[in-house]
């Protein structure tokens, strides 16, 4: 065997103080943005201007009863951050916008994130408590904070249900005849609805460790007049126990945060019928500096501020593969949805 000199490696770069300052430009700039929409959102103004395109800033005051001068200002920050644009002597809203922050029944709707960024438990309690690291639970937290929460989870269920179930080899079959499906961590309810809805034959149980996401997802359901076929089950997933083995177990963006992701997993194994189906629907956190380093991964690092908080963080998608392996589920599989969407699936060996 001939050895060959490797090529010296390529000496580091140093960046100029003009060639770095724009960094830390699109940070503020990026910061300005996310409370010019925030901002849109809460005051109606993004609403207003979907409805009635063109409207100036005075139209848009009187129909909101805001101060002409304040509405000016924020439309031309809108204008800057991309999300309006001129329309004669008014505004409009840019392309697609309306469905990025509007339509919460669109599997790209984003406007939910706005209200979980700016709420106090994503950055501000972290920053009280940098010093301590004091750890807290869902119960210790607002219910503005489960609500807003559930609204970012419903366009994961959106892209799930049907389409990302739809993606696990023989699954769609078994859910069109009819089968038992359990949703855990279920929240406020939005999946446990959703399921029962795009799956008429099915009949559904929705797991959750906190009991006002418990309470909401009762009336979420009974207001959907599907109370005889879905239930709502207060249990923390690391306890609970079935009477009646299902076909299909999903966990929707909260398999992370599980204090035993094993026992869970082991849990809903033995939750599950021979040959069953685990669909795991996360966050695939990015696995290299570069991948922090993208758009997606900069928003999940985000996300692990609050995660940090309930003594947790994301998980790269690999790591979904282990703990199914490592528990015996055969037939292992996955898919990514979205950038920031991934599914991870396995079954219940049928022997």
């Amino acid at each position: 065997m001939t050895l060959t000199a490797s090529a010296p490696a390529p000496a580091p770069t140093t960046a100029t103080l003009a060639e770095k300052a724009p960094t830390v430009l699109s940070l503020i700039a990026g910061y300005v943005g996310h409370r010019t929409v925030a901002i849109g959102l809460r005051q109606g103004l993004i609403r207003r201007l979907a409805d009635e395109p063109g409207s100036t800033p005075d139209d848009l005051a009187e129909a909101l009863d805001l101060d002409p001068f304040y509405v000016g200002v924020w439309c031309r920050a809108g204008l800057a951050a991309g999300v309006l644009e001129r329309s004669d002597d008014g505004y409009r809203l840019g392309d697609h916008i309306a469905t990025l922050l509007l339509d919460t029944t669109s599997p790209a709707w984003d406007g939910g994130v706005f209200a979980v960024t700016e709420a106090p438990e994503m950055f501000g309690r972290f920053e009280t408590h940098f010093a301590t690291g004091e750890r807290m639970w869902w119960d210790d937290t607002s219910p503005e904070w489960i609500a807003a929460v559930a609204g970012t989870g419903t366009p994961f269920y959106t892209r799930l249900v049907p389409g990302g179930l739809a993606q696990v080899p023989g699954l769609a079959e078994r859910l069109d005849a009819g089968v038992r499906v359990i949703d855990t961590a279920c929240g406020a309810g939005n999946g446990a609805v959703r399921l029962a809805t795009a799956y008429p034959r099915c009949t559904v149980v929705g797991v959750d460790g906190d009991r006002h996401s418990v309470e909401k997802a009762r009336e979420r359901v009974a207001a959907a007049g599907l109370a005889d076929r879905v239930e709502v089950v207060h249990s923390a997933l690391e306890d609970f126990t079935v009477d009646q083995p299902a076909t299909l177990v999903i966990n929707n963006i909260s398999m992370h945060e599980c204090r035993d992701a094993d026992r869970v997993t082991e849990n809903v194994k033995a939750a599950l019928e021979p040959g069953g189906w685990f669909v795991i629907s996360d966050f695939p956190f990015p696995d290299t500096d570069e991948g922090l380093r993208s758009v997606p991964g900069r928003i999940m690092t985000g996300i692990q501020f609050f995660e940090a908080q309930i003594d947790d963080q994301l998980l790269p998608r690999a790591a979904y593969d282990d703990l199914l392996a490592r528990h015996g589920f055969v037939d292992i599989g996955s898919v990514q949805l979205t950038p920031m969407h991934a599914l991870t699936w396995g079954r219940r060996p049928a022997a």
